[in-house]
């Protein structure tokens, strides 16, 4: 792989860029605190701007790795975070990544997390250089499994108590794209 760390990305709609400091009360009020948003997560809403400034600084001294790949979602439209998505684990023996994502919800069901995820693939296929990006989610949670097939990745089956969330242990829906397969599309 050809780290390159948190570097900005931009689409249409979206700047993908590290997340700061001042970006906490948005964070904070735009998806950290609301428990819709944190639901099927394995994280809970946080219940204060300090809170969310505190796990913020921690991504930022990640940083200082090439390793660490984590955006922040920011509308351009109103120039503020409304989400975030990122490697939540990367095997270096595998070279595969599995990425993570949340989205505030007053932006749910726009094709804003499609847009973010599929630049995120290309940048980590084409740049990068991984050969597998995969996802998984709670089958309680259809939509998120909807931005994973819109994105481009495929389906490959579902891992039985599997995983756990905020609702406890869950099955795991599975859904994986290799480059071979990316660069042949």
């Amino acid at each position: 792989m050809n780290h390159l760390g948190t570097v900005e990305l931009e689409t249409e709609r979206l700047l993908l860029r590290r997340i700061t400091k001042e970006d906490a009360k948005y964070a904070f009020e735009n998806w950290m605190s609301d428990d819709e948003v944190t639901k099927y997560l394995r994280w809970e809403n946080h219940k204060s701007v300090e809170e969310s400034l505190e796990i913020i600084s921690s991504w930022i001294e990640e940083y200082n790795s090439n390793q660490v790949y984590h955006w922040t979602i920011v509308l351009k439209e109103i120039n503020e975070p409304i989400g975030m998505i990122g490697v939540i684990e990367l095997d270096k023996k595998t070279e595969k990544v599995h990425i993570g994502y949340a989205l505030g919800r007053a932006w749910w069901n726009n094709g804003i997390m499609t847009e973010a995820f599929q630049r995120i693939i290309k940048f980590l296929f084409e740049e990068v250089e991984v050969n597998r990006i995969e996802s998984l989610h709670d089958p309680n949670n259809p939509g998120s499994g909807i931005v994973m097939k819109k994105s481009g990745l495929k389906y490959e089956g579902t891992l039985k108590q599997a995983d756990w969330n905020n609702s406890g242990i869950v099955d795991a829906v599975c859904y994986g794209l290799i480059s071979e397969d990316y660069f042949e599309e």
